[in-house]
């Protein structure tokens, strides 16, 4: 499977970062960002935004700020590897102290939760999904976009959000965790003429050398800092699954 594509836009943020000067010299000399910062998330009306958590709105500020008013009918993939985990894991603390679950809670929960708060808010007519992928959740959500586009659609959204694992959660771990989130407007490519093109390629006899290290970022973090740096290759395995991102120049 190989699908060429080309970026029209993006936007990202975690804390620290939250503009694309800094995103740029990051993608230079990069490091795990932490913090507890949460975007205002000014675009979307108070009594909705505080139904959103601080992962989901930095999901949601990355949105707004890469889609445009004059951009509603651009479809939409939410891509995370745990989504809201934070929320989900509360909910379990309480089940275990046998106390009742909250319905909101539970609503907003969900891993489709955040993409449809955004579509709700800005009250979008084009379809969403979200998808979870493990690891390779950036890969998964540039498929699916690769799709839409083959099915006809001029851009799409790609959004890619995640966050730190709960602390009990640790042991299991394969990668760092920090809180992130980054959206691409992706269209499709033009050709081999055709310069800043990316092409993601899937296969099992690219024999992607093993890391020699511990990763330093989150894989979805990784995919970001490889597509900001001009760097012209990144690989990555995983199970069975051996991805390969190219840049065209």
């Amino acid at each position: 499977m190989t699908g060429r594509f080309r970026i029209c836009d993006w936007s990202a943020i975690a804390p620290g970062l939250d503009d694309k000067p800094a995103w740029l010299a990051w993608a230079r000399q990069p490091w795990l960002p932490t913090g507890e910062a949460a975007p205002a998330l000014a675009e979307m009306a108070p009594m909705q935004r505080r139904r959103v958590e601080r992962l989901g709105r930095m999901a949601l500020q990355v949105a707004y700020w890469c889609q445009g008013a004059a951009d509603s009918a651009l479809p939409l993939v939410f891509a995370s590897r745990h989504g809201d985990l934070a929320r989900t894991y509360a909910m379990l603390q309480e089940l275990a102290r046998a106390q009742p679950l909250s319905p909101t809670h539970f609503g907003l929960s969900t891993h489709n939760a955040i993409a449809a708060q955004y579509t709700i808010a800005r009250a979008l007519p084009a379809n969403y999904l979200a998808v979870s992928a493990g690891a390779c959740s950036a890969e998964a959500a540039v498929v699916e976009a690769q799709g839409l586009l083959a099915d006809g659609a001029s851009e799409v959204l790609v959004v890619n959000y995640d966050s730190a694992i709960p602390e009990d959660y640790a042991p299991f771990a394969d990668e760092p965790g920090c809180d992130f989130a980054w959206a691409w407007r992706i269209g499709k490519g033009e050709g081999d003429a055709a310069p800043d093109e990316t092409t993601l390629s899937l296969a099992a006899g690219l024999e992607i050398a093993p890391p020699t290290s511990p990763p330093m970022l989150p894989h979805g973090l990784e995919v970001l800092r490889f597509m900001l740096s001009g760097d012209a290759h990144l690989g990555y395995a995983d199970a069975d699954r051996q991805w390969h991102w190219q840049r065209h120049v």
